[in-house]
């Protein structure tokens, strides 16, 4: 029994091995332990989509629409697959430019072997900065800098940490879906009042004034054209 306890001594990866190939990784792609290699490239694959949704346009497109469904009143219609695909496909024609630069400027040199990927990375990570400093408020920003004790650090936004000006670029976007799901709740909320008076004045107060109202605010929504106006809106709102 206490033979089958003993540990055995199994093989183990030093810290230095990680160290070095971590190292090596990230200066000319190569690493002495394959398996630490792929181990890194799963990782950075599963955080490409909160990329996506913390660092891009897709969290005021997806929360806009999601303000004008709850506005109509029409419960699950578009459905959640629609409104994702259509929230994702605006952001990739959102983020073009930011994507094209990248392209440009850092895929293609390193590519051509002209630049390594701790250069691309930084020439990624700077080009990235630069939209989200754009769409953050001072004052969002202010706030993470003075919480970590950094206010007067960093001369530029190129500077900026992204622990520091990734959370400030979010709440800048909530606060910015927040006003415009209130502006777009605004006309159908009239006409639900006007509906609802209606009814009280007949003296129908066992129908519910959602029916009714319901297919009047997607009347007005279609008589209006309110997905181009929507989608107008929202992709003028980033440039």
């Amino acid at each position: 029994m206490v033979g089958f306890l003993k540990a055995t001594p199994v093989s183990a990866v030093t810290t230095d091995e990680i160290t070095n190939t971590v190292s090596d990784l990230l200066t000319n792609g190569g690493g002495a332990n394959q398996t630490i290699n792929n181990f890194i490239l799963i990782t950075l694959l599963s955080l490409v989509p909160v990329v996506l949704i913390m660092t891009t346009s897709f969290t005021r497109t997806i929360m806009v629409l999601s303000f004008v469904r709850n506005s109509l009143g029409t419960q699950q219609n578009p459905p959640n697959q629609v409104l994702l695909g259509l929230a994702l496909f605006l952001t990739f024609f959102i983020m073009r430019p930011v994507y094209t630069d990248i392209y440009e400027q850092a895929i293609q040199p390193y590519q051509a072997q002209e630049i390594t990927q701790t250069e691309v990375f930084e020439r990624s990570e700077v080009r990235l900065k630069e939209f989200m400093y754009a769409q953050t408020r001072k004052q969002d920003l202010e706030l993470f800098l003075d919480i970590a004790d950094e206010k007067g650090t960093y001369p530029s936004y190129q500077e900026l940490p992204m622990t520091i000006l990734t959370p400030a670029f979010i709440i800048s976007e909530l606060r910015t879906a927040f006003s415009i799901g209130f502006l777009l709740f605004i006309p159908f909320l009239i006409i639900d009042m006007v509906v609802a008076s209606i009814l009280m004045s007949m003296g129908m107060f066992m129908l519910s004034p959602v029916m009714i109202s319901l297919p009047f605010k997607l009347l007005l929504f279609v008589l209006v054209d309110g997905w181009y106006l929507v989608v107008e809106s929202l992709v003028r709102s980033f440039q």
